[in-house]
């Protein structure tokens, strides 16, 4: 017998909701349009909040139900997805007194402790090679970026006595080590033990390019030998729960990077927003269609330890360029929801993106799957390539605003993916048409304007309607 709830009180409504009438509430076309309308009314008290909560949760079922039956008709959402604008922030009511803030500093909250350490460079590659003793690319690390000029420089310095930062590290088990920052910088000196690369590009030593550990003349070699690595330690008692341990790894990373390389904006949410729907940014980021379309080798695990020095040149692999393109496509489906910059507004949806669970993760999945195979066998090589009408050609190269909408705009569309398919020389010749006479700029500028995106994504809209009518 079910034990589900007939009826759901919410006193801030002022009646008694049963599951029929929430659900009247709720159009299978609008549900996030009463979810808002819901939210309008005042719900302050915590008791408040939880049946106003218990009254969308039934909300959200009913549109969590229909999602599958309805994806083939609207715009495609997973089921956490219809709610995750509705619990914004609550700001503070009023600030803390002097006394609480030196209370809450009394008890450490918010500091660390550490140990520094030295180093001589063998015996630390000797200790790298030890089981469990330091993690070298944890979650919240980026893609390794350094060229081999780069690592060649590194060694350089070490072999001039130039200093470097110091690395750090977190303390995740007792005597066991996660790199916060200085990855590359360890990875470089281990290789370079282990003859992985020759030196290149060196200017102050021009006479040892070419040289490997093992070619290098014996003085130059002892003489590496004797420098010294140093690191910081954050140890374990720095974080009292394992809530806290996360916390405080993300924000280190994000505020110490020394290696001397900028940080892009995807870079920094991979750090502090990882979570399933982050991985699955991962994933997708390596479908053969994005990479084919972004001018990038198909993937292989070898990559993400040892990538090409054509990987590394590439801005779309080495600036995670290709995974905040699978996030933009995500998050634009809720356009209606843009508030300030894209970058703010990408990383709301990471925010909010915590809540995602195992079903919604496959929904997103098959959405994504699913658009990116229509757009490829639509426009074939033409794929979120442009069209030039001065030069009567489409663009040597993807346009990433020309992209968005059309992984938006077809993504709208799935339910017609087989009129979309026996008509696709109508959709490119429809498009092409669309660019030459758009406002310049529309599909090709950097307009990241609420308005700029949204009369992109309706243009492309528009004119998908017009074909398949």
């Amino acid at each position: 017998m079910s034990t589900k709830p007939r009826a759901v009180k919410c006193a801030n409504l002022g009646r008694r909701w049963s599951i029929g009438s929430a659900e009247r509430y709720v159009t299978s076309d609008r549900p996030a349009w009463t979810c808002q309308m819901l939210r309008r009314r005042p719900c302050t008290e915590p008791s408040r909040r939880r049946e106003l909560s218990a009254v969308l949760a039934i909300v959200a079922l009913r549109a969590a139900c229909s999602t599958r039956s309805k994806r083939r008709h609207s715009v495609p959402f997973s089921p956490s997805e219809q709610t995750m604008w509705l619990d914004e922030p609550v700001a503070r009511t009023r600030k803390p007194t002097d006394e609480e803030i030196n209370s809450k500093y009394s008890a450490r909250e918010l500091r660390i402790v550490t140990e520094s350490n030295r180093e001589q460079l063998p015996n630390f590659v000797a200790a790298l090679k030890r089981a469990d003793w330091m993690r070298l690319q944890p979650f919240y690390q980026r893609r390794k970026r350094w060229d081999v000029k780069r690592k060649s420089k590194l060694i350089e310095s070490l072999i001039m006595n130039i200093p470097v930062p110091p690395c750090f590290l977190f303390e995740s088990d007792f005597a066991r080590y996660e790199v916060m920052d200085g990855q590359q910088r360890i990875s470089t000196i281990s290789e370079f033990y282990e003859n992985s690369f020759k030196l290149r590009g060196l200017e102050q030593w021009p006479e040892l390019n070419g040289r490997q550990y093992s070619t290098l003349p014996s003085e130059i070699r002892k003489g590496l030998d004797r420098r010294s690595i140093s690191y910081i330690v954050l140890l374990k008692e720095s974080a009292t729960t394992g809530e806290h341990e996360m916390l405080l790894r993300q924000q280190v990373f994000e505020r110490l990077n020394t290696g001397g390389v900028h940080l892009e904006n995807q870079e920094i949410r991979h750090c502090i927003y990882h979570n399933e729907f982050d991985d699955l940014l991962l994933e997708l980021s390596r479908h053969p269609r994005m990479r084919a379309a972004w001018g990038l080798p198909k993937y292989s695990e070898e990559e993400e330890q040892n990538p090409s020095d054509s990987l590394l040149n590439n801005p779309h692999f080495s600036k995670m360029r290709d995974v905040e393109f699978v996030l933009r496509f995500f998050s634009l489906r809720h356009r209606n929801q843009y508030r300030g910059g894209l970058q703010q507004f990408l990383d709301r949806y990471m925010v909010r993106s915590r809540k995602f669970n195992a079903a919604d993760i496959s929904e997103l999945r098959a959405i994504f799957s699913e658009t990116i195979e229509l757009a490829a066998e639509v426009y074939g090589a033409e794929l979120f390539k442009p069209w030039v009408q001065k030069q009567g050609r489409i663009a040597r190269q993807p346009q990433i605003a020309f992209a968005d909408a059309v992984m938006v705009g077809l993504s709208e569309n799935l339910g017609n993916r087989e009129k979309l398919l026996h008509r696709s020389k109508e959709v490119v010749q429809a498009t092409h048409r669309l660019v030459a006479t758009a406002r310049p700029g529309t599909f090709t500028g950097q307009g990241n304007t609420a308005k700029a995106i949204q009369e992109r994504m309706d243009a492309f809209k528009d004119m998908l309607t017009a074909v398949l009518a």
